[in-house]
Parts: structure tokens; C-alpha cells; sequence
């Protein structure tokens, strides 16, 4: 194989990123776009740097170190960079990779001024850019002072930037290498960045420009502040002139050095309105190109645009595939699910077969498609009053949207919709009979299902499921399933609403909800106080579980005094609660009882704060306040006027709340027994593909959709390329934040309260477990790294079920997400935990160890310390 150390823009394209880079890449295909005007120029190879790296053996093992660090270790990272970058500056060029450089130097003309630019094969990708992570020269003359910018670029992959971001993001070291762009240097009167979608909304079809004098160095370091743009449709719809003081200048002798701007000049647009329109123009020219919104820097020379750079944006939340061009609202299934991280594809196909409602798919999360029921008047009232007691921040993003007035299709008008129905209604008996029965059909369903699938194997599998997930939705879709469920929830908000009416009580049904039986989340908790009670007195089980890191810990379990009957306790706990997991809702998260490590912590903190049958005594006591509270409200309703019938409807709803609110969580714990069972049957399909080396690893079909699963099943045969896309992919997806509500424009719409009833400085959410209590914040983001102390408040991004062992052991609970009815809201109000949820940025708000108050009644939290 011939190396060839340059290449010249007009040779290379988008295809040859491993040769010159993603910038050089970029350069390269928009050099081929037609009216687009690209500085003239070269790049200095990959073969180039891999040259440069074989010079010193020595790299090799500092690249293996740098491989081991943790990402957050900023000084090893520092000094193990510093070396690297010190070794490759002191290698001599070769001179034939220096005389390659020089050729092309006297070709464009070697008195000419140079930008000398990185460009690494891991930048300017769609999944990461890594913007400003490598080292750019502007101004540089001369081949000497070129030829030792080109090193000091290669040296520049190990900056500490440069190595953390890619620590962060999971991509070796060995795996980039470094290109360089060698271009003339272009001289702007104006010089500064388009996107072609708006870096902060999202929205596709709005264009931003930032706008300032001089070489666009002084805008993208921060230096200045830029006039800035909003174009949509040819128009400008925002504009804003900065005060413009500073630009940077290109210098005679080279380099660039920071200028005053005239006075008279600082005010003074930077580009004409027309100018911006054809800017923007000429970026949807290039994005229409990639295929892909673009982050595009340019300079402006006598009336002339000329790109020097143009990247994908990755920031973007990706939008749902329509399959049509019509105008589209979706609403985050994972805000209503208590579950906003990113599902594998294998996990986002099983939810869209089994769910109840069609579900698209967009970075790696699921929205459903609300735009008919909120175009149609006769739709809409009902849709905002659902979603608004679940999460008024979706109701108010919702609002925000028909407030517009122009990016709903027009439906026709159905008639009045009419009055919301009663919440007093009553479509079932009270009867704790129906809870029973229920359950008692779930559950043979389940053993069903278990039964039958175990002779099940290859595309017969497959087969099987796509019947099982029939029977799943069958199960989910039982008329009596859903009145159950809305029985206790209607009865929950006639409750709070008539209360607060008739006696201005707040939330008067949190407390009356306190130790309701049946609730299968709630249970799970106090479980785990017993599982503690038992390993409690056998201190060296308690000593073995302190350094517990191998999920076989379970067989070692015998060998130690008490040991047996704590892996007896903990076994039958998995046996009831093991298929439940964080994130519980993608089938591929590993489940308790495949990573039991996982309930550890829990128990260890079970241990350290309770006492010896601390289950029974919260149940007894949360129940012995519930019917307290019964009693108060009653004879405080019958003392109003028409008292005995208000009284009475009050006793007849606070009846249905205790006989039906605990099912609330049973639906959820049927759906995650029935995935265990799937995931299973799965897994040993997957094994066989291992063993008939179809697959490299049985995880491997987590990247998969259930529907390519089968098709592999059946061929015997996988797109090796296409998993590793995906595991890419996933991987960005864990970078993005989900919005509550998102266009088909791409708009992620977040919403807001609007009170004006809280302190100043407090942070604002949906109140939904009555009470006010002050302690240590917590801010978890992992349960297994749970360790708390009496008196703390757990601030977290989203509490699923499995979080619900935590429960017991804290005093308040924040959240990010969350709503009136969600699984965590429910618990919290059944163990009497006050609670804020949706809580926008919480855990970054509230830092671990502040002091903080958290009003559940009212629906804020202070920070104190």
C-alpha cells in the first residue's frame, strides 16, 4: 500500500473520513457543492500522523493508560495528555512527509497566508463533533511555521479536552487519528455561524445566525457578543444588534491579536438583512447535501460568503418518522412512565408491540401522536384535563401549541364536546372482590405463558410471541382492568376536589391513601425490611455483604453463619420481585434477579436504620392515620351545612380509594413479569446464535429490533455493521434530554407553571404527597449507589417501581419527572412522603448535602444551605 501524506480538498468528500477526517471530509464534499465557495487548500493525511505515531514505541503504553483512566480524574488525565502531546512535538517530521507538504505549499503559493486546522477521524461525525476539542492557527505564513502548526495539531488529539470528551463518550484512543487542513487564509469584513436548525428549540425550520466584524475566532471563543438572527421561510422573524466592541484581526507578520472596534461602528449591523436571508439560503443548500441540520462557521469578503467549516448538530433531539408531511404534536410516553433514558431498539420495538396505542420511536425514546384528539374541539377538553392532572407542564407546552393558532390541521368541529363526566362516577361496585379477581386472572395468565413457552424455540419462538403479545394487550385491555384503575384515581381527585371546597383541605386524599392494601409497589418496599430483619442478627453475613461485588455472591452465601437463611430471604424476595429493574419498561435493562448486587445497598441501608420489624409497624401505622384522618374529615363534613350527604359521598369515595388505589400499581407488575419471561426465552435464543456464531455476544440482540430478531432467527445470519451503527447511536442518545412535548419540527416545547404563589428562589414542581419536611438532600442518579442516612431527602431524576425499596428508608422525595398518578407519587403518598415532582434540573439544582425543604402540600422546594 502506496501512503499518501496530502490530498487536495478538491480530491477528497465525505466518504474518506478515515483518511482525512471529519473537517477535512466536510471541506472536502462542500468544495463540490455548486454556488457554495470553499477556501482553497490540502489536508495532510492520516498516513501522516500514523508515520508520526510509529516514531515512538513509547506511545503505546502511555495510550493504554490514558485507556484505564476514569474519565472524571482530571489530573492523571492532565499529565498522562501533557506527555503524550510533549513526545509527538518532539519527533521530527520525515522529509518525505515534509517535502510532501512543502510540494503542495508551492502549488497554491507558498507566500500566501495559512489556517492550519485538526482534523480527526472522530469529529464532525452526527453522533459527536467534538467541536473545539482540537487546536486550530490562523494567520500562520511561511512552510517552517506550517509544517510545526501541522505537529503541534497532531499533538493536539491529546489535549485534556480532547481525551475526556472521548473517555465520556466510550471511543478508544487508538481508534483516532489526526488529520490536518491546510487552507489560505481568508480575510472577513464580517465573519461568524449559521445553523440551519435552531440550536435551542430544535425546530428544523428556523435558521440562527450569529454575526460579528472581523475573523469568527472572536465569536466562537466567546470574546464578543454577536448580532443574532431567527430566519424561517426566507423571513426574518428576530432580530437583535449586539454592542460590538471587540474583533480579531488577522496580524502582518501572522498570528491574530484582539482590536477595538470604533464607536461609531459598534452598533452597526454586521451583515445587511438580505445578506442574512442568502447566508441562510446557501445553508440549506448545504444541509439538504448532508442530508442533516449543520452547524456552519463562514466569513463574508467583499459582499462573498465563503464556508470554512460545516458540522452536524448533534445536539438535536431527534423527531418521530410521520411518513407525511403534515404538522405533527407528540407527547413523551417516558415522562408519563417515570423513565426518561434512552431504550435499546430491541426494548423500543417489544413496547410498541405490546402497548395499548400506537408508539414512535425518536432517539431512542417513545412519543405518542396527540395532534387529532388536540386539533378537534371535541377531543381536546378531555386530552388536556388527562394529561393536566398528570403533568401540567405537558398540559402547558399542549397550550402553548393551540396558542399559536397555525400549526394544527384544521378538523371539523364534532359538536360540543360537553361536560367532562362526573369523577363521582361509579362504573363498578365497591368491591374488593374485582381487585381479587384481577390479580387472580393475571397471574394465570402469566404461569400460562411460562408454561408454554419453554418448548419454544427458533422462529417458532417468534411465532409464539407475537401470539403472547395479543394475549398481553388482551390482558392490559380488559374493560374491568381499567375501571379498576380509574376507579381509584377518579375517587383520588373527587376526593382532593371536594375537599378542598367544602373544608379548604389540601390533598386531603394523601393521607387517606396511606397503607391502602394491595399495592404490589409499595409491599415491595416493606418486603425488603424483612429481608433485613432476617440478615440482621448474623453479623458476618452482614460483614460478607459490605464487600459484595460479584452477582454469584448468593452461592457463597452457605458457607457463612446465618448465611443459608439470608440467601433463603433474599431468594424468595426475587422470586416475587425479581423481573423488576430500574427502567423497567426496556426489556433489556438487566433485571434484579440477573444482577441481585443491585439490592445490596438497600438491604445494607435497611440494616443500618431500622429496627426488627419495622415493615409491620409502618403498614400498622400509616393505616391507624389513614382511618384518623377518615374520622376528622367526616365529622368536620358533618358538621356543614347538608352535612350527613356530604359526609356520606366522602365515605363512599374514601371506601373506593382504599379498595382500588392499591391495584393502581398491579397493571405495571403484570406487564414487567410478562417481559422477564420474554427477555428469557430471548436470551437462550440468542445463546443459540452465539453457538452457531451468528452472534459475537448474546447482548448483541439488544441492538435489535423484535421484528430483525426474527428474521436473523430465521436466516441465520446478521448485519454485524448494523449493530455497531446502533450501539453508536445509543450511545449519542444517552447524551439528549427527552422534552415533554415535541413538533414534527423538531421543537421540543418544555412548558411552565405559571404560579406566582411561591417564595422567591424556590424551585417549582407538581405537589403530590401532602407535607412539608427539611433534611440532608440526596441526589442519586444510580439506586445502587444509595447510601443514606436518617432523615434524608432523595432528589432524583425519575423513581420507576424499583425504586420503591429506597422509599422506606427516606423522609422526602423530589423528582424531575413525574406526575399525580405516576408509580412514585402513588408510593410516596402510601409510605406519607412528602413530594415535589417534575422539578425541572433538580439534581443539578439541588446539590448532594444541601439542606433543603420540601413543601409536598404546596408543590416547591427551598434550598436553606
Amino acid at each position: 500500500m502506496i501512503e499518501q501524506y496530502v490530498l487536495g480538498l478538491h480530491e477528497v468528500d465525505e466518504t474518506q473520513v478515515a483518511t482525512v477526517g471529519g473537517k477535512g471530509a466536510h471541506l472536502g464534499a462542500l468544495s463540490r457543492i455548486d454556488d457554495i465557495r470553499v477556501p482553497a487548500g490540502f489536508c495532510v493525511t492520516t498516513d501522516a500522523f500514523r508515520r508520526i505515531m510509529a516514531e515512538a514505541p513509547s506511545i503505546d503504553d502511555r495510550l493504554d493508560q490514558l485507556s484505564r483512566l476514569n474519565p472524571d480524574d482530571r489530573v492523571a488525565i492532565r499529565t498522562l495528555s501533557a506527555e503524550l502531546r510533549r513526545t509527538i512535538q518532539g519527533i521530527a517530521l520525515p522529509d518525505d512527509v515534509a517535502a510532501a507538504i512543502t510540494r503542495a505549499l508551492t502549488q497554491l503559493g507558498e507566500r500566501a497566508a495559512y489556517a492550519v486546522r485538526s482534523s480527526a477521524t472522530a469529529e464532525d461525525l452526527p453522533t459527536a463533533s467534538f467541536a473545539g476539542q482540537q487546536d486550530t492557527y490562523l494567520n500562520v505564513l511561511g512552510p517552517a511555521a506550517i509544517l510545526q502548526s501541522v505537529s503541534r495539531c497532531w499533538a493536539s488529539l491529546f489535549t485534556e479536552r480532547a481525551v475526556t470528551y472521548r473517555l465520556r463518550n466510550g471511543i478508544y484512543h487508538r481508534t483516532v487519528h489526526m488529520a490536518v487542513v491546510v487552507q489560505q487564509m481568508v480575510f472577513p469584513d464580517v465573519a461568524g455561524i449559521l445553523f440551519t436548525a435552531d440550536p435551542v428549540t430544535g425546530n428544523r425550520k428556523v435558521a440562527t445566525v450569529d454575526a460579528s466584524f472581523g475573523l469568527g475566532e472572536a465569536l466562537v471563543s466567546g470574546l464578543v457578543n454577536a448580532d443574532a438572527y431567527k430566519v424561517r421561510d426566507g423571513e426574518i422573524i428576530e432580530k437583535a444588534i449586539a454592542t460590538k466592541r471587540l474583533a480579531v484581526q488577522a496580524l502582518a507578520a501572522g498570528g491574530t491579536k484582539e482590536r477595538a472596534i470604533s464607536s461609531e461602528r459598534q452598533g452597526q449591523p454586521a451583515l445587511t438583512d438580505a445578506q442574512v436571508v442568502r447566508l441562510v439560503q446557501l445553508g440549506r443548500r448545504i444541509e439538504a447535501h448532508f442530508g442533516r441540520p449543520q452547524d456552519i462557521e463562514w466569513c463574508l469578503v467583499d459582499d462573498d460568503f465563503q464556508i470554512v467549516q460545516s458540522r452536524p448538530i448533534t445536539t438535536l433531539f431527534p423527531i418521530p418518522a410521520a411518513g407525511d408531511r403534515e404538522n405533527h404534536v407528540y407527547v413523551s410516553v417516558g415522562h408519563q412512565q417515570m423513565m426518561t433514558d434512552p431504550m435499546k431498539p430491541l426494548g423500543v420495538s417489544m413496547w410498541q408491540l405490546t402497548a395499548m396505542a400506537p408508539m414512535h420511536e425518536a432517539g431512542g425514546r417513545l412519543f405518542v401522536d396527540v395532534t387529532r384528539r388536540l386539533a378537534s374541539p371535541a377531543s381536546r377538553a378531555g386530552l388536556l384535563e388527562v394529561v393536566g392532572r398528570g403533568d401540567p407542564l405537558i398540559r402547558d407546552a399542549l397550550e402553548t401549541i393551540i396558542d399559536r393558532g397555525n400549526f394544527l390541521p384544521t378538523l371539523p368541529d364534532q359538536g360540543p364536546a360537553g361536560p367532562p363526566p362526573s369523577r363521582a362516577s361509579a362504573p363498578i361496585e365497591n368491591d374488593p372482590a374485582i381487585v381479587t379477581e384481577l390479580i387472580e386472572r393475571s397471574q394465570a395468565s402469566v404461569a400460562a405463558l411460562r408454561r408454554d413457552i419453554r418448548t419454544k424455540t427458533g422462529p417458532a419462538l417468534f411465532d409464539f410471541l407475537l401470539e403472547a403479545f395479543q394475549e398481553h394487550k388482551r390482558v392490559l385491555g380488559d374493560p374491568l382492568n381499567m375501571q379498576a384503575i380509574m376507579a381509584g384515581m377518579e375517587a383520588t381527585w373527587w376526593l382532593n376536589d371536594q375537599l378542598q371546597e367544602w373544608l379548604g383541605e389540601k390533598n386531603a386524599a394523601d393521607t387517606l391513601t396511606l397503607s391502602a392494601p394491595g399495592n404490589i409497589t409499595s409491599e415491595m418496599g416493606l418486603a425488603l425490611l424483612d429481608v433485613a430483619d432476617v440478615i440482621r442478627p448474623h453479623p458476618e453475613v452482614v460483614s460478607f455483604l459490605q464487600g459484595v461485588e460479584d452477582d454469584g455472591f448468593l452461592d457463597e452465601l452457605p458457607k457463612l453463619a446465618g448465611g443459608t437463611e439470608a440467601r433463603d430471604a433474599i431468594e424468595a424476595y426475587l422470586d416475587r420481585y425479581g423481573m423488576r429493574c430500574v427502567a423497567e419498561i426496556d426489556i433489556t435493562r438487566p433485571r434484579w434477579s440477573e444482577r441481585p448486587t443491585t439490592l445490596v445497598p438497600l438491604i445494607l441501608d435497611n440494616i443500618k436504620l431500622f429496627e426488627p420489624g419495622a415493615a409491620e409497624r409502618r403498614f400498622e401505622q400509616g393505616r391507624q392515620e389513614a382511618q384518623k384522618k377518615q374520622e376528622d374529615l367526616l365529622e368536620r363534613l358533618r358538621a356543614l351545612p347538608d352535612g350527613e350527604r356530604r359526609a356520606d359521598e366522602a365515605k363512599r369515595m374514601i371506601d373506593r380509594v382504599r379498595t382500588f388505589i392499591g391495584y393502581r400499581e398491579y397493571p405495571k407488575y403484570g406487564i414487567v413479569s410478562r417481559y422477564f419471561v420474554y427477555k428469557q426465552a430471548l436470551l437462550e435464543e440468542a445463546e443459540r446464535l452465539v453457538q452457531a456464531n451468528v452472534l459475537a455476544e448474546k447482548e448483541d440482540i439488544f441492538y435489535l429490533t423484535f421484528q430483525e430478531l426474527h428474521d436473523v432467527a430465521r436466516s441465520n445470519q446478521v448485519d454485524d455493521q448494523l449493530i455497531q451503527q446502533r450501539k453508536d447511536a445509543f450511545r449519542s442518545y444517552q447524551a439528549l434530554t427527552p422534552p415533554r412535548v415535541l413538533t414534527s419540527e423538531g421543537e421540543g416545547i418544555a412548558g411552565a407553571y405559571r404560579r406566582d404563589d411561591v417564595p422567591t428562589g424556590a424551585l417549582v414542581g407538581l405537589p403530590v404527597s401532602n407535607g412539608i419536611v427539611e433534611g440532608r438532600a440526596r441526589v442519586i442518579l444510580d439506586m445502587a449507589e444509595a447510601d443514606l442516612e436518617p432523615g434524608d431527602i432523595l432528589v432524583t431524576a425519575y423513581t420507576d417501581p424499583s425504586w420503591s425499596p429506597l422509599f422506606v428508608a427516606i423522609e422526602g422525595l423530589v423528582t424531575e419527572v413525574g406526575g399525580l398518578m405516576t408509580h412514585g407519587a402513588v408510593v410516596a403518598r402510601e409510605y406519607g412522603l412528602p413530594a415535589v415532582v417534575g422539578v425541572e434540573h433538580a439534581t443539578k439544582l439541588i446539590r448532594d448535602g444541601q439542606r433543603i425543604r420540601v413543601h409536598g402540600t404546596d408543590g416547591y422546594v427551598q434550598i436553606l444551605s
